[in-house]
């Protein structure tokens, strides 16, 4: 069984057990959260599509921690004019679990 489900802008597709890195939640360490924006649901084969969300169908998951991504590195030059600059970025992220899925 797996499901679709939209959380913090982005859309996961995501299983029981599973580890989901998503953009920094307001939630804290150990805590449970829960997601109700399903956008589809397989349960061994009877999909079901929302319209645009699948009513009565809830995620629950546990925030593991709060971590940070991989530096991507920004470099912008333009050639001939001495013109260089070098910046880099580190995107806030929140490492969870699906507990359960439920509907």
């Amino acid at each position: 069984m797996y499901a679709i489900v939209d959380i913090a802008g982005q859309q996961f597709k995501v299983e029981k057990d599973q580890k989901v890195f998503v953009h920094r939640l307001e939630a804290k360490e150990g805590a449970k959260v829960s997601f109700d924006q399903v956008l589809l649901v397989d349960n061994d084969g009877d999909v079901r599509v929302g319209e645009p969300t699948v009513a009565g169908v809830k995620i629950s998951a546990k925030v593991i921690a709060h971590v940070r991504a991989d530096k991507v590195l920004i470099f912008k030059k333009k050639r001939r004019k001495g013109y260089q600059k070098l910046s880099g970025h580190r995107q806030d992220m929140t490492e969870i679990q699906v507990q359960d899925i439920k509907g």
